[in-house]
């Protein structure tokens, strides 16, 4: 067991005048005595269980930072908190309390200070203390928070000179209050153009904007926005991402993300490029579409580069710079190729050529490696590639998804997850790609609940092709039983079903009540190789749907599989799959639940924001009626299936959900009523296109095993 010590703010943070903070969130993690008893994996308990990420190593390896964030279920809220591990003794150690939230940890260059995100002074701003947890200073903002914009992101040079942080500016006008000033109580959003909004939030003109100060004494002077006026956001909508954002290692240059499209043009593409944003000159370079500056003519093909290209890591000697890039324009889910980029002949070189699989979360080390993570066979694996050489090697192995990774010197650590088990932090040996556990958060859940077996199955398909399918066997299985089974249809659609551990769509959650869980990577997911995932655009009703009727065909004829008792359940595309099964699944299935589900394409269209995604997958609008892909799509909307729907639905929805809008949830809730099918409706006022609170999580559980329950169990 790890030893825990929680440092009071007041006398280990030096907080000063601070001396108004509310009482800490009372966090209770501890199982019941009826929960231990039942040594079942529950809703309840699942929340119980603390959530780690955001981690790094110390310049000189001995010490892992990292965030945790832990839940008060009767306050619906939590709270993050600052922790360090000795590598060595594995000590744990909270640097923050429990009064306030304090994130995204970052060391300084020479180790001896950690800079993060708190709220404690009122309003969201960048802090600094000790590495012990000490002497703790904030150094953006000021006052008591009243009317400071929130920073959502920063980065200290390694120099220790300047940062850059993020925080929203207003550059148009879209209230009728603001265009009418005569109108103050007119409540009005006014627009000229799409992305009126954009996945849960209404354009009002306010935008995510780079700002550039200088720290002196730990304090920012000024502050400089690096794309002023700029109607578009740095990093990227709608994840603004900080990682998109990067410190050339001698301080004086920034890369950054960005897409300086508006309206139609941004709705319609995908076409983001790595911009580098000079301190001293205030100039900032497109590295992507860049020209010769002396016969102004483009340097590269600049055709190539019109998809999205993200995440810039500069080498050690800046020289170069290294990002992910697609080259088909529209396609958020084209390859995404490991490029490098030579800061001194604008020269590109794509070091993925020849490994058929996503490049993500890019580390520069030494002795010219490039360490990547890529999704492989529904696992998430570290790689790593030399430029001079440009021959990938997979380094790790095994049935886990590895999702992030920070390096000192030789040293890695790794956050790592299963379908089993929530994040915890592994040491990868770069020789051989062993893996050390290093982290215990959530044992004292794992050794009161007992988890069921997870098995690899590979299924042969229509089409005579293989298809890895994870089976979820209850805990305690029995073979001489038959048990009820649920088909998992996964969302994106290009989004692989790989060892996740996830709080809202929980695959032992499932099995611990019941049920075997058949979760196929059907055509359309990566790490099966780009032909694998293409498959899916402009067949939505196609392969992916025999490959899903393949998957719980083939666990269905298991003596232990009760066939007369299935459910199919799924969410956003998954939710699209569950309508389209719903008119063609021959009385396979007692019941459906779809969440934030795709049914009508027609009405999609016309509701959706980022127009790229629906013109690439259903192949372009409803009225183009000389596209053959297109027009086959929208005759295959499940919408026109509903006379054939015969079992039970239950649909979920967020009211804030723009991406597949809450009212493609409302025309499946009325079809289904009116045609006398039984039905439930359950939209969350407060959330978007997945569940995050608290409190609505545990009410979307309780409906949601409430319904297969009832028809199903």
């Amino acid at each position: 067991m790890k030893k825990i010590l929680l440092m009071t703010a007041i006398a280990a943070m030096g907080l000063g005048g601070c001396d108004k903070r509310p009482e800490p969130l009372k966090i209770d993690n501890a199982l019941t005595a009826e929960e231990i008893a039942a040594g079942r994996l529950t809703p309840e308990v699942m929340w119980k269980m603390s959530r780690a990420g955001g981690s790094s190593l110390s310049p000189d390896g001995r010490t892992l930072l990292y965030q945790q964030t832990d839940y008060n279920m009767a306050e619906n809220r939590g709270v993050t908190t600052i922790r360090v591990e000795d590598m060595d003794s594995k000590t744990v150690t909270c640097l923050t309390d429990f009064t306030s939230n304090s994130l995204s940890p970052k060391w300084s260059a020479d180790g001896r200070h950690i800079y993060f995100l708190s709220d404690r002074s009122g309003s969201m701003q960048v802090w600094r203390m000790n590495a012990s947890g000490g002497d703790a200073t904030q150094i953006t903002g000021s006052g008591d928070g009243e009317g400071v914009p929130d920073v959502e992101g920063f980065g200290v040079s390694p120099d220790g000179k300047h940062i850059w942080w993020v925080q929203t500016v207003r550059t148009a006008d879209r209230r009728s209050s603001d265009i009418y000033k005569d109108m103050d109580k007119s409540k009005a959003r006014i627009y000229d153009d799409l992305m009126a909004r954009h996945w849960d939030y209404w354009d009002e003109g306010e935008y995510r904007h780079i700002f550039v100060g200088e720290l002196s004494k730990g304090v920012v002077t000024g502050g400089r926005d690096i794309m002023p006026d700029a109607q578009w956001d740095a990093p990227l909508a709608p994840y603004f991402d900080m990682a998109e954002i990067a410190w050339n290692n001698a301080g004086t240059m920034l890369a950054y993300t960005c897409k300086p499209l508006t309206g139609t043009a941004y709705a319609v593409s995908t076409d983001s490029d790595i911009f580098v944003y000079d301190l001293e000159s205030g100039a900032t370079q497109n590295i992507c579409k860049p020209t010769n500056f002396n016969t102004g003519k483009p340097v590269n093909d600049q055709a190539a580069m019109v998809g999205y290209d993200k995440y810039p890591v500069w080498s050690p000697d800046d020289s170069k710079i290294a990002f992910l890039s697609q080259r088909r324009a529209g396609n958020e889910s084209d390859k995404a190729r490991l490029f490098v980029y030579d800061c001194h002949t604008a020269e590109m070189q794509d070091l993925t050529a020849d490994f058929d699989y996503n490049a993500q979360n890019v580390v520069w080390g030494g002795n010219d490696l490039i360490y990547f993570i890529a999704p492989i066979e529904a696992t998430h694996q570290i790689c790593r590639v030399a430029p001079s050489v440009g021959e990938v090697e997979v380094i790790t192995r095994g049935d886990h998804d590895i999702n992030a990774f920070t390096m000192a010197g030789e040293r890695i650590a790794a956050e790592m997850c299963t379908i089993s088990m929530a994040t915890e932090f592994f040491e990868i040996n770069p020789e051989d790609g062993s893996l050390a556990q290093i982290s215990a958060i959530n044992k004292s859940v794992y050794d009161n609940i007992r988890m069921g077996e997870v098995q690899k199955r590979w299924v042969k398909t229509t089409d005579g092709k293989q298809m890895l399918t994870w089976v979820i066997l209850p805990p305690d299985f029995d073979p001489s039983q038959k048990y009820p089974v649920l088909l998992y249809c996964q969302g994106g659609p290009q989004s692989v079903v790989s060892q996740f551990w996830s709080y809202r769509w929980n695959f032992q959650l499932m099995a611990a009540q019941g049920y075997i869980v058949v979760a196929p990577n059907r055509r359309g997911l990566p790490s099966f190789g780009q032909e694998w995932l293409d498959q899916i655009s402009g067949d939505y009703s196609g392969q992916n749907i025999r490959d899903y009727l393949s998957a719980i065909d083939d666990v269905a004829r298991e003596p232990w599989a009760d066939r007369e008792r299935m459910g199919c359940v799924g969410a956003s595309y998954g939710g699209y799959s569950v309508y389209f099964l719903a008119g063609c699944h021959e009385k396979r299935f007692k019941a459906f639940i779809s969440h934030c589900g795709i049914f009508d394409f027609d009405s999609m269209y016309g509701e959706t924001e980022e127009l790229f995604f629906v013109n690439n997958d259903y192949g372009g609008p409803y009225w183009d009626t000389a596209n053959a892909t297109a027009q086959r799509s929208y005759a295959n909307s499940p919408h026109k299936f509903v006379s054939k729907w015969d079992t039970p639905i239950l649909i979920i929805t967020g009211e804030k959900d723009f991406r597949i809008p809450y009212t493609q949830s409302l025309e499946a809730f009325t079809a289904a009523r009116t045609l006398g099918i039984p039905a439930r409706l359950v939209a969350f006022e407060n959330e978007a296109h997945q569940v995050f609170k608290p409190q609505n999580s545990l009410v979307w559980n309780r409906e949601f095993f409430g319904w297969l329950d009832k028809y199903v169990k």
